[in-house]
């Protein structure tokens, strides 16, 4: 561990209304891959074990090779106000849930066609829309993991929501892109192991700012003004 890490440890607990003061943080990481210990896992097992040396807690969940409904938009879910989507068969609510514990949000996923798997796609837009308040002002990172090409396109893809949902986005010293086709290959692209790291170094950084006096500072926002181009 580096000294500039030990240093900043003891600042990076966070205290966050309606916790416990000086409650750890935590940073969920979604795995986006069908493969349970494929090179996503990997990309995000590099950012995690850096969120730990930072003192930060880190849970990183799968979303699984069981089917994942897309949002039908039918309102119900803001209509009853559950905080949760409609359909409760499949395994969007119990990521849902976990958000509410959590500071920070990192998604991952293999490029499929240029684009995120589409199972991921249907997770997030779904607990976007349902239970979108546990996401706001929370910082959030997408990781992309491709054998070759198709990786910029899947990356704009996944952080457009988060900028939707008023959350910070994190950077790094490059996209968070990780190269690798076969298990474990991706272990040997160094830049972009490095690359992950530092994007998890900036997470910490950021938590450590916005918890810094116990409770987070977050901005005041005007009430929503939606317009539509057609009337």
């Amino acid at each position: 561990m580096n000294d500039s890490i030990k240093k900043d440890q003891s600042k990076s607990d966070c205290s966050a209304k309606g916790n416990d003061a000086g409650r750890k943080c935590k940073v969920l990481l979604i795995n986006g891959s069908p493969r349970k210990n494929g090179n996503t896992f990997l990309a995000l097992s590099e950012a995690a074990k850096r969120l730990e040396k930072h003192g930060i807690e880190t849970e990183i969940v799968q979303i699984g090779v069981k089917p994942v409904r897309g949002c039908i938009a039918c309102g119900q879910c803001k209509a009853k106000q559950l905080g949760r989507c409609v359909f409760d068969d499949d395994i969007c609510n119990r990521i849902s849930e976990k958000l509410n514990g959590v500071d920070g949000l990192i998604v991952g996923s293999p490029v499929y066609y240029g684009q995120p798997n589409g199972s991921v796609l249907s997770l997030i837009q779904r607990m976007f829309f349902s239970a979108g308040e546990k996401v706001v002002n929370k910082p959030a990172a997408a990781v992309c993991v491709c054998r070759r090409g198709g990786s910029t396109a899947a990356f704009q893809t996944m952080n457009m929501p988060f900028q939707m949902m008023n959350m910070p986005v994190v950077t790094s010293q490059y996209w968070n892109i990780v190269y690798g086709r076969d298990e474990g290959q991706a272990a040997l692209d160094t830049e972009g192991m490095q690359t992950m790291r530092t994007m998890a170094d900036n997470m910490a950084w950021l938590l450590r700012k916005i918890h810094a006096d116990g409770s987070p500072d977050y901005p005041e926002r005007e009430p929503w003004n939606p317009m539509n181009f057609i009337r």
